[in-house]
C-alpha cells in the first residue's frame, strides 16, 4: 500500500488522483468534480493499492467519505472506495504548465499512469479534467 498526500475522485468508474501539498487546492478541486457530478474517494491522503498492472485508489478508514470544505470545516459525504486509477494531476501554478505537454506517466510499483499538470484553482480545470479523461490519448486503455 502506498499512501499519498493527494485527494481523489471518481468519474464514470475511473480515478483521478490530484496532488499537492498542503492548501495546494487538491480539497477545492475535489469539491468542484463532485458538484459536477464525481465521487469522493479519498481528501488530503490517497491509499493506492496495486495488483497487477492496475492501481487502485481507496481512502484511509479514519476519513472515509469527509472532506474539508474551507469555511465549513469538516464535511460529510457519500464516498466510494477501491476504484482503478486512470489519471494523476499534479496540482501547479499556472505558470509552470507547458502549452503542450510531452506525454508522462507515473509509476506506483508496476503500474504506470499517465500524469498532466493542472492549476486547480483556474475556472476550467474540473473541464480539463473531464475532458482529460474523454480524450488523452495515455488513456485508450482505460476506457
Amino acid at each position: 500500500m502506498i499512501r499519498c498526500h493527494a485527494s481523489s475522485v471518481e468519474i464514470d468508474g475511473r480515478g483521478v488522483l490530484l496532488r499537492g501539498p498542503s492548501g495546494a487546492g487538491k480539497s477545492d478541486l475535489a469539491l468542484r468534480l463532485i458538484d459536477g457530478g464525481a465521487r469522493l474517494i479519498a481528501d488530503d491522503y490517497t491509499e493506492i493499492h496495486v495488483r497487477g498492472d492496475v492501481a487502485f485508489l481507496s481512502s484511509p478508514p479514519a476519513i472515509f467519505g469527509k472532506i474539508e470544505v474551507r469555511g465549513l470545516g469538516l464535511m460529510q459525504l457519500d464516498a466510494i472506495s477501491d476504484i482503478p486509477l486512470a489519471l494523476v494531476f499534479d496540482l501547479v501554478p499556472y505558470a509552470s504548465i507547458d502549452r503542450v505537454p510531452e506525454p508522462d506517466i507515473v509509476m506506483f510499483a508496476e503500474a504506470g499512469v499517465p500524469r498532466r499538470l493542472i492549476d486547480p484553482f483556474m475556472a476550467s480545470a474540473p473541464a480539463i479534467v473531464r475532458l482529460a479523461l474523454r480524450q488523452d490519448p495515455l488513456l485508450t486503455g482505460y476506457e
